[in-house]
């Protein structure tokens, strides 16, 4: 899949599931249930134990794109890359990351906050903006940007949920990715995975222009 393909199917589906945990079996068990309920494109950070051995199981899964989140140098993209990672994704603007993932032929998705950090990423080569962490404004915010900066690709993820995914895509942003709001560390630790699954299909419908 090259960056390209990946835009266009995130831009489809619109949505991401973006695990962090600390238990390798819980977060598989977890994110099964997210697949369950609908999602196809999904992010582990690298701060879950045993990390590339979950990417490189599921990436080999037929109709998955897998990513990796937390990614902090290029050491750690190539070694995303090598379990079979084909989006990156990082909390600050970093040029190393983002010419790594390049080099790597793959998508990156630093994480933004100011117009102008936005900005950066986007002429470092950077593909998408993740927003992080949520603004004062929440999707004003992104319209106001979008403004004289229409060519962004924007995506929130912390503070978008079922309740408020739709007014992030209303307000131009690309997609978003849900963490917490899919991922309740409650029903982590208690293994209710049946409750990840039925709140991934409310956030997926969320997420559909026009629902």
């Amino acid at each position: 899949m090259t960056p390209d393909s990946f835009i266009e199917r995130l831009g489809r589906e619109k949505s991401s599931a973006i695990l962090r945990t600390d238990n390798q079996e819980k977060a598989a068990k977890a994110m099964d249930a997210a697949i369950r309920g609908g999602f196809n494109i999904i992010e582990f950070t690298l701060t879950i134990p045993g990390v590339f051995e979950l990417v490189q199981d599921y990436s080999r899964r037929e109709g998955l794109v897998v990513g990796t989140g937390t990614v902090m140098d290029a050491a750690q993209a190539q070694q995303s890359v090598e379990a079979g990672a084909r989006f990156l994704v990082s909390p600050v603007v970093d040029e190393i990351v983002i010419g790594a993932a390049n080099e790597l032929g793959v998508a990156s998705m630093p994480g933004t906050h100011t117009p102008t950090e936005m900005l950066r990423a986007h002429r470092a080569g950077a593909q998408l903006c993740k927003l992080f962490p949520c603004p004062h404004g929440g999707p004003d915010w992104v319209r106001a940007v979008l403004g004289p900066m229409p060519f962004l690709k924007i995506v929130p993820t912390n503070g978008a949920d079922q309740h408020n995914a739709g007014e992030w895509i209303a307000s131009g942003a690309f997609a978003v990715g849900f963490v917490a709001p899919l991922f309740a560390a409650s029903d982590i630790a208690t293994g209710n995975w049946d409750a990840i699954e039925e709140r991934a299909r409310k956030c997926l419908a969320a997420a559909q222009p026009g629902t």
